[in-house]
């Protein structure tokens, strides 16, 4: 499966977003790198061997990597949506393993949780870009 005229909203939309996320990471100073570090590192604890200006950057160029891959028609909305994926998985892991993000239910998005559960809407789009199969 390759690019479909369907799937323009849905890469569109997310790749827009991404990319433009990524594009405002780029010059990260120490302190947003550093706070961005220990937000992420909550759920992923490994990420804390990094430097902050070195996660920064590398956080900043795989939102510019996947952003872009959603925008080109010439990567496989496949491709594309298994890249989002990962990228939303990690979100939504941020979210479930940070108990400051969930109200006491675990699931429920707390008032600082509302960034990240909202990004549930990737997670939707990047399977509806897998599992889109063409009928023959």
């Amino acid at each position: 499966m390759g690019f479909r005229i369907t799937h323009i909203p849905l890469r569109l939309a997310t790749g827009a977003y991404i990319l433009n996320s990524g594009l405002g990471k780029t010059s990260l100073d120490a302190g947003t790198a550093a706070y961005l570090q220990s937000a992420a590192s909550k759920a992923f604890p490994q990420i804390g061997r990094l430097e902050a200006q070195q996660f920064g950057t590398m956080l900043a160029a795989s939102e510019i990597t996947i952003g872009s891959a959603l925008l080109a028609p010439f990567v496989p909305s496949r491709l594309a949506g298994l890249a989002l994926l990962a990228f939303s998985a990690g979100m939504l892991t941020m979210y479930f393993r940070t108990p400051e993000m969930t109200l006491e239910d675990g699931v429920r998005p707390s008032p600082d949780g509302v960034a990240l559960a909202k990004d549930s809407w990737m997670t939707g789009i990047a399977l509806a870009l897998i599992l889109d199969r063409r009928k023959k």
